[in-house]
């Protein structure tokens, strides 16, 4: 059995799904993407997943394809036509090109028509429902070498494939960057968070950031509990020094990191602050 796949206005089994070598994404990356997680059939920041895709689309000059409730009742159907194959933790992928040309051209018009594509795929269980399990993170840390528009959630992703796969092969789960004046952009897949003395501190988007979903709704339930949040620069040295250091997206949801390039962070085991900012996400995601 094969999980459903979306198409350009037609459910298929995934392996069936097939798009023109002459789309704009595949010749060039240029289009979007969106993962969006549900935990049974309860969509998690849908909202601010769409708000993010209005954003990405708009930069790269394509009109939004679908309407917000048009999207949802996609993301909906993938989720029931797969959860039975999937289990109840399933992601969403949204992907949205420029569209097909039957001629190679970096220029384009205005009288393209999107491709729209979506599939589903299983997620690791929300780690709320067993933080004893969680052993923790092993990470590397990169000069970002990727390009300076990363605010854009753009499907170009080599620079982010060629970062994680050299962490990968040093025995690494992800590698977090760092740019010229040696600050924390972000991890391949992931924002970051540290812990100093209680306060959570995440570095400021910029153009170098994406603005992760997850990473917005943990700053939300964080404040929520009263717990001290602050976006700032983050040094290399300072994450080095943290007591705690986190890693979030929309499969990982809040991930604690104890090991960065050799230094261990705390007493090598996930943190108590990291316990509290799980419990309060739970708390606020499907809001």
């Amino acid at each position: 059995m094969t999980t459903v796949a979306f198409l350009n206005n037609q459910y298929l089994p995934l392996d069936e799904a097939k798009i023109s070598p002459m789309d704009r994404g595949f010749l060039f990356g240029d289009g979007i993407y969106e993962v969006i997680p549900s935990f049974d059939k309860r969509i998690v920041g849908f909202d601010a997943h769409m708000q993010r895709m209005k954003n990405s689309l708009l930069a790269l000059e394509i009109d939004n394809p679908l309407s917000r409730d048009e999207w949802k009742s996609l993301i909906q159907t993938l989720v029931e036509k797969n959860i039975e194959e999937l289990g109840a933790s399933v992601g969403v992928y949204l992907h949205v090109s420029r569209g097909m040309q039957l001629t190679r051209s970096h220029g384009y018009n205005d009288d393209f028509t999107p491709t729209i594509f979506g599939f589903a795929f299983a997620i690791p269980p929300s780690q709320s429902h067993r933080p004893d399990e969680v052993q923790g993170l092993s990470v590397s840390l990169a000069k970002d070498l990727r390009w300076q528009r990363c605010h854009i959630k753009s499907t170009s992703l080599l620079g982010n494939i060629l970062h994680f796969q050299e962490a990968k092969r040093d025995g690494k789960h992800e590698s977090i960057l760092f740019n010229h004046n040696n600050e924390i952009t972000e991890a391949t897949t992931c924002n970051v968070f540290i812990v100093e003395q209680g306060i959570v501190r995440t570095p400021p988007l910029d153009n170098q950031l994406l603005p992760g979903i997850t990473r917005k709704l943990v700053i939300e339930s964080l404040v929520n509990e009263n717990i001290q949040v602050e976006e700032v620069a983050i040094s290399t040295q300072r994450l080095l020094s943290a007591d705690e250091v986190w890693l979030t997206s929309s499969s990982k949801e809040i991930a604690p990191v104890i090991n960065v390039d050799g230094s261990v962070m705390g007493d090598g085991l996930p943190g108590e602050m990291w316990r509290r900012a799980l419990l309060a996400y739970n708390e606020h995601k499907f809001t």
